[in-house]
């Protein structure tokens, strides 16, 4: 290491942890106290010591922002974002085009180019998720309701920030916003999160599962980063940002077993590389630019709080919410963070935004940082407020909607028609997610068919060389997912031919009515698949006789090994169920001591049988002495004995487990523990 990058990082932690201790005692966000740290140390400052590299401060500002969207993505939750409903996506939409909105014409009231106007639009449009989190634990009100839609909305939020980072980079190369240019990235961005989504669900909670069995934190903490820097280089390999690739894998890793155990050993990780990034950020502002802009930057932090307070309110409120709720939720909002540093620092790195546009980000965000806590507490204030103050009428009419809205809610599903719809539905988003992960394939292939051009340069010129080898291969792995959707197909095409070709209507012929639209869907789909496949493969299609040839073998195989296909995507998408039906486990603690003294214990060893409920869980995850009063002290396996076992320890049938309890608790422990599997669960 050199001597002057120690020299930097040094100063930087010294720095930081000073600043740090007093925002501390000052009640004050710490990431406030990062920011003005690298002001501190930054380059437009004249104390000794002073960071003049630039270099090093970008390679700083990228690790502690790989390390921030993966941490980011620890908290993000796909069952979390399927519990919120529609409120999440009606408020984040509307949120983001209203504040890019408002941005835009902020940016070119003050005469500034569009390409300025545009970035700052989508700086203002994203509310900071650790601002937000930080400041509901400060005031003890993350477990309230208007909390959780807030934590949804923030959900949302990231998933189109990632997907807005993309657009932008695609804008900024092109230097204009062309619709084909748009679908074709929204469309390789939909691909590219189905397909490692996905794959790393079915892949990756089932390796953390096996190297958690080793029971050392620092294999565990080592694979995790070697995941995170893994995919985050994957992401840049297919320019995309590493924000993305981080953001990725931590929301993967978020719905493993072992992720409240990570999220602690990654937690002084991350509050490191974090604390880096801040201070890169403070680094980069020029007081005398902040000093310049003082107009533009107390005009655009009004805007964001006005206009994310009125757009999150309308929102929740449309979606349903009463006007209390939908109110905290705006108060909530009103602040920019981490995403809209990125995207400012996109900007500067694409060299397509102005010099000036980072530091007023930076001063925007520090301002209504500070302002979240008080927003936050004065919601119910001002909720009160506008209950006393406003026409009654204008009350009435907001308490008949969101009844209405509510009762809408509570009916839908009840019709049988309903239930046939949400089948439907339910059918077509699995087909959509089949043919993303088939387009995968296929582009993969058209990456690697020409790279392997050397090793496969002795084949014959007859079988089609490279490209049939790349086309073949990539069909026949994708082909238990072509069998799953023309299943998936068929049985769509039988249900929309049953219900609306009636009986009544078609009479005697109803039977041979309805095989025909059923066929004639079936044979639709089918050829818009096989299209589907033929144009992404176009690349790296062989020779038509080659290519016939390829597509009997194909068919024959289909035919042969349809079962074998049904029972690999079965298999598949019941350890995707698994993975995200299963309780996400509350943070990881120690295990509390037991009480010194404890009357009429007693110490009892039971063998757990096989097939028993026990068996392949963790100890926290089966809540023992919340249910029973006993605790496990130990286990003996295989000739060796572990005392006092931690939560995260997995328990295999054949295993003699220390209970210490009284009489009652270890016998309740006992039922629970030996309970077969095919009893009420544990």
């Amino acid at each position: 290491m050199h001597g002057p990058f120690l020299q930097d990082l040094a100063v930087v932690m010294l720095v930081a942890g000073l600043v740090t201790i007093l925002f501390h005692r000052l009640k004050q966000p710490v990431v406030l106290g990062y920011i003005l740290a690298g002001l501190i140390v930054g380059p437009y400052t004249s104390i000794p010591l002073s960071i003049q590299d630039k270099h090093t401060i970008q390679m700083m500002s990228e690790l502690g922002m790989i390390m921030l969207m993966f941490s980011l993505g620890l908290h993000f939750s796909l069952r979390k974002l399927g519990q919120v409903g529609t409120t999440a996506f009606i408020a984040a939409t509307l949120e983001i085009l209203v504040m890019v909105l408002i941005g835009y014409a902020i940016g070119r009231f003050f005469g500034w180019q569009p390409m300025d106007s545009l970035f700052l639009g989508a700086i203002l449009s994203i509310s900071s998720t650790t601002i937000i989190i930080k400041a509901l634990s400060d005031l003890g009100r993350t477990r309230e309701r208007f909390a959780e839609l807030i934590f949804g909305i923030l959900i949302v939020e990231d998933i189109l920030a990632i997907a807005m980072i993309a657009l932008l980079s695609g804008i900024a190369k092109t230097g204009a916003l062309e619709v084909g240019e748009v679908v074709v990235t929204f469309g390789k961005l939909v691909i590219f999160l189905t397909v490692v989504l996905i794959v790393g669900l079915l892949t990756v909670p089932p390796l953390l599962r096996r190297v958690a069995r080793f029971r050392s934190n620092e294999m565990l903490l080592v694979t995790v980063l070697g995941l995170c820097f893994g995919v985050s280089l994957l992401a840049l390999k297919l320019d995309y940002s590493v924000a993305l690739g981080a953001f990725l894998i931590g929301a993967i890793i978020a719905e493993a077993r072992e992720a409240p155990r990570i999220e602690m050993l990654i937690e002084p990780v991350r509050d490191m590389f974090s604390a880096v990034f801040f201070v890169a950020i403070g680094m980069l502002i020029d007081p005398r630019l902040i000093a310049e802009y003082a107009w533009p930057i107390a005009v655009i932090t009004a805007a964001v709080v006005v206009g994310k307070v009125a757009s999150c309110s309308a929102g929740a409120f449309v979606a349903g919410h009463d006007t209390k709720t939908s109110l905290r939720v705006g108060m909530g909002l009103a602040q920019i963070g981490e995403f809209s540093f990125i995207i400012a620092q996109l900007g500067l790195t694409l060299n397509v935004t102005s010099h000036f546009l980072y530091p007023i980000a930076v001063a925007v965000s520090a301002l209504t940082t500070l302002l979240t806590p008080y927003l936050i507490r004065a919601s119910d204030p001002l909720v009160n407020w506008f209950d006393r103050t406003a026409p009654r009428s204008i009350v009435n009419y907001l308490e008949v909607y969101s009844g209405w809205v509510a009762s809408l809610q509570e009916r839908g599903g009840a019709r049988p028609s309903d239930q046939i719809r949400r089948l439907l539905r339910k059918w077509s988003l699995q087909i959509a997610l089949n043919m993303a992960l088939v387009s995968g394939l296929l582009i993969a292939a058209a990456w690697a068919g020409p790279r392997a051009e050397q090793w496969l340069a002795n084949l014959p010129s007859w079988t089609g060389g490279h490209r049939a080898v790349a086309w073949f291969a990539a069909v026949v792995l994708a082909l238990p997912l072509l069998v799953a959707s023309l299943r998936k197909l068929r049985a769509a095409a039988t249900v929309i031919a049953e219900m609306h070709v009636t009986r009544a209507a078609a009479k005697e012929h109803t039977a041979a009515i309805r095989s025909v639209v059923a066929n004639t869907i079936l044979v639709a789909g089918s050829v818009g698949l096989v299209l589907w496949v033929l144009v992404l493969s176009s690349a790296i299609l062989p020779p038509w006789p080659v290519l016939v040839g390829l597509i009997v073998f194909i068919a024959l195989l289909s035919a042969l090994l349809w079962g074998h296909f049904v029972r690999v995507y079965a298999r598949a998408q019941i350890a995707l169920h698994e993975t995200l039906a299963q309780p996400r486990a509350p943070q990881a603690q120690e295990p509390q001591p037991m009480p010194p003294i404890l009357q009429n214990a007693v110490l009892e060893t039971i063998v757990l049988p096989e097939g028993c409920r026990a068996q392949g869980k963790l100890i926290r995850e089966l809540q023992l002495r919340t249910r029973t009063g006993a605790s496990i002290v130990g286990i003996q396996r295989n000739g060796t004995s572990l005392i006092n076992p931690g939560p995260d320890e997995e328990l295999h049938p054949g295993d003699n487990v220390l209970l210490i309890g009284n009489r009652n608790h270890v016998e309740a422990a006992r039922a629970l523990l030996s309970r077969p599997e095919d009893q009420s669960p544990v």
